[in-house]
């Protein structure tokens, strides 16, 4: 693969304690690519996992000249962060993201890559069947809805990782520790995109990682990459009401007309609350942007590589 001209499409695999799944994954995965005829390489990523998941990588890595590179974090740092350290490293036109723990299967490869290749920059699985719990799939429809917005696309299923993208839209983002593949803002810059279904299976092995509080988190993160249309509303609608007021006071000089003659003390007292808690909801997103202002400029790598195994250097990554 060294010597090799550039492959046609990297297969990035995410894990985070799939020891279980893994080689049946990688099985199922290097068939499928075989089959396609075409150059490829894979590009596995451990995300901290204490099992033995980076230990198999290893024994892949030794046996399958195809996996390009292998990646082990020092802590479970996510799949963006996972996704992100696979993406700066992918040498292939395309970029395949997938993830092993064996809930999608890569027998579905042939639909994105046929769909791909009428054009598109993004072809999308989205799962028709979803095999999760309640738990999972509320925050999951929280996030689509939000995203969608982030994005201004109609897509509709942002969680599903089985997609296949042109590289040159992921590198122009210059990802890296302190720039974070982001699906939303990603899919934003990308006209040419379609989906198609895939099949999506119970988990047979261990849990996910993706918690209900890393969902949440991952919601509120891109609420933030919202944030600048709500203060264009509410800015505008400042001004509306500003204008309103002095409409107001511009007729009640000509005619003299009375609204609210009688201001009782409870219509104070909602006025107050309605302020209080509209000011204290602006002074959240404020001190919000205020904190990551602060630790952009600390320059926190969002993950942190332990070990790095390429046929670039044949040992290790320059990291």
């Amino acid at each position: 693969m060294t010597q090799n001209p550039q492959p046609d499409i990297t297969a990035i695999v995410t894990s985070y304690f799939e020891e279980k799944s893994l080689p049946e994954f990688y099985g199922q995965l290097s068939a499928a690519l075989r089959d396609l005829g075409r150059p490829y390489e894979i590009i596995m990523i451990n995300d901290g996992s204490t099992d033995r998941t980076f230990d198999i990588m290893k024994e892949l890595f030794e046996k399958d000249p195809n996996i390009y590179a292998i990646v082990d974090f020092f802590k479970n740092s996510g799949q963006l962060a996972a996704m992100t350290a696979g993406a700066t490293r992918a040498r292939g036109k395309a970029i395949l993201f997938i993830d092993s723990d064996l809930q999608l299967t890569p027998k579905d490869l042939p639909r994105l890559v046929e769909k791909y290749d009428e054009g598109y920059d993004l072809v999308s699985g989205y799962r028709v069947d979803r095999r999760d719990s309640p738990f999972r799939v509320l925050p999951s429809k929280i996030a689509n809805m939000i995203m969608r917005r982030v994005s201004q696309t109609t897509l509709s299923d942002f969680g599903c990782t089985f997609k296949l993208y042109n590289a040159k839209i992921l590198h122009a983002f210059d990802l890296g520790p302190f720039k974070l593949f982001n699906t939303a803002s990603v899919i934003s810059r990308i006209g040419r995109w379609t989906e198609v279904p895939v099949t999506h299976f119970p988990r047979p092995y261990g849990r996910s990682g993706w918690t209900f509080r890393k969902l949440w988190q991952f919601n509120m993160e891109n609420i933030v990459n919202l944030s600048h249309k709500p203060f264009q509303l509410i800015g505008g609608l400042c001004l509306l009401l500003a204008a309103l007021v002095a409409l107001r006071i511009g007729i009640d000089l000509v005619f003299h007309i009375k609204i609210l003659s009688t201001v009782t003390n409870g219509l104070i007292l909602n006025a107050l609350a309605i302020s209080c808690l509209a000011t204290l909801g602006l002074l959240c997103i404020v001190g919000e942007f205020t904190i990551r202002g602060f630790l952009l400029n600390q320059r926190y790598p969002a993950y942190v590589e332990r070990e790095c195994i390429s046929r670039q250097s044949n040992g290790p990554c320059s990291c």
